[in-house]
């Protein structure tokens, strides 16, 4: 039988090929992405679940607690095994109040490779993804280069501390500035049925050859909720946010999910979305949810 992860099919990241259907570590650490989990052995639990379902691509940061999700994957997983991406991001910190706020100094990002490298267990990272963040806490990317913090971790990359670069939170033009700089492997941005301002910088990432991975596909900290996903998940015998991911996964080739969750049963729930195929009334429907905004 053909693990559901599989059925989402593949994509490159970096040199590796990996399945569409990751996970996301951020649900791991306690509320607010801040301190310890509620229950430290559940959330080892289904980190281990993640990887016998065959996910095969995490998402995490040790700006996640912070240092919690990282030091609860290695305890989890830690020899990896071979096929195991880590996708990681700097470019935040976590205040004692529990706050975002940027840390895109040359210090402050060296500092956080080397916090991911000690916490997670390795040598060298996979993917570092420079997370851009204006003054407060919104998703929504705003411009301004990135030249300065970008070559601090293309420089560590020359070091052999970084595999590969990647972006979270910009804009096509800084995408276009950053690969002045280095190769960037994958895009990471808010997106999903509700959020489509990205529409066609995904198309234009595909015809790159560059993974777009969308941040809160399932709507983050606001769930998504509508009467059409609704309905169509009834007539699918599905859950609303199993057809939202089949939506995400069927919108491009080039999108690779990292739903995030803290419950071996929801993770599962994710898993099975790979084997849902939307027909086209149902996403003619759901196309009626999405903004540009």
């Amino acid at each position: 039988m053909t693990p559901a992860t599989l059925q989402s099919g593949t994509f490159a990241l970096g040199t590796r090929q990996v399945k569409r259907l990751g996970y996301g570590a951020m649900q791991l650490a306690g509320p607010g992405v801040f301190g310890p989990p509620r229950d430290p052995a559940a959330a080892l639990t289904v980190l281990r679940e993640a990887l016998a379902l065959g996910i095969d691509h995490i998402d995490t940061s040790d700006f996640y607690g912070p240092h919690v999700t990282n030091r609860l994957i290695r305890e989890a997983l830690h020899p990896y095994p071979d096929d195991l991406v880590i996708v990681t991001k700097v470019g935040a910190r976590r205040p004692d109040d529990g706050s975002w706020a940027a840390a895109m100094s040359a210090a402050e990002l060296r500092q956080a490779v080397h916090d991911n490298l000690n916490n997670l267990g390795l040598e060298t990272l996979d993917i570092v993804n420079l997370r851009m963040m204006d003054s407060g806490a919104g998703h929504g990317p705003s411009e301004g280069t990135l030249s300065e913090p970008l070559s601090v971790l293309a420089e560590l990359q020359q070091q052999g501390l970084i595999r590969h670069l990647g972006l979270s939170n910009v804009t096509p033009a800084q995408l276009s500035e950053a690969q002045g700089i280095a190769e960037i492997v994958c895009v990471q941005n808010e997106y999903n049925l509700a959020r489509r301002g990205d529409d066609a910088f995904i198309d234009d990432l595909a015809r790159q050859g560059i993974a777009y991975v969308p941040f809160f596909p399932l709507g983050g900290f606001s769930p998504l909720q509508s009467s059409a996903l609704s309905a169509v998940a009834a007539s699918l015998s599905a859950t609303p946010m199993q057809v939202a991911l089949a939506w995400l996964l069927q919108r491009s080739p080039n999108i690779l999910l990292i739903p995030g969750t803290s419950s071996v049963a929801h993770l599962r729930e994710n898993v099975a979305a790979a084997e849902l195929s939307l027909p086209e009334e149902a996403l003619r429907q759901l196309d009626t949810i999405g903004s540009s905004a």
